[in-house]
């Protein structure tokens, strides 16, 4: 089966949802068995300063997972898909901390990256995904 953006969006939204690394290890080697490229990093910030911090995290963990080259396109392309899984998430975010996970997924030209996190302060969180992708 031929895989495009709605699977790869799929796989990236899974890895963000992983709740342990050995989970998120037992994901990427079912990912891998399926040409599936991937990477998650946990994340945790004001949102204030998380911005430049989520896309140079997003760029460099792919990188060193294999998920891109060093290609300008490629790291914009993930650059641009986080910023986008950000851009859905701006409202709800200002002010607050928020803390989860980024998935990231590719296959083929696909690039996904999700944003899983927590939002708030102390003990009040609510829940929040955004979701990107781009082709490369």
């Amino acid at each position: 089966m031929e895989m495009g953006s709605k699977q790869v969006c799929k796989a990236a939204i899974r890895l963000a949802m992983s709740e342990s690394r050995t989970e998120e290890a037992r994901l990427r080697e079912e990912l891998s068995a399926q040409d599936i490229k991937s990477a998650a990093i946990d994340f945790g910030s004001d949102f204030n300063s998380a911005v430049p911090k989520i896309l140079e995290r997003a760029v460099v963990a792919s990188k060193r997972e294999g998920v891109i080259g060093e290609s300008h396109a490629e790291e914009g392309a993930v650059a641009g898909a986080a910023h986008e899984a950000l851009r859905q998430l701006v409202d709800k975010c200002i002010g607050l901390n928020l803390g989860g996970k980024i998935g990231i997924a590719r296959y083929g030209t696909h690039i996904a990256v999700c944003l899983f996190f927590a939002v708030g302060m102390l003990n009040l969180n609510d829940m929040a995904i955004g979701l990107g992708h781009r082709a490369v």
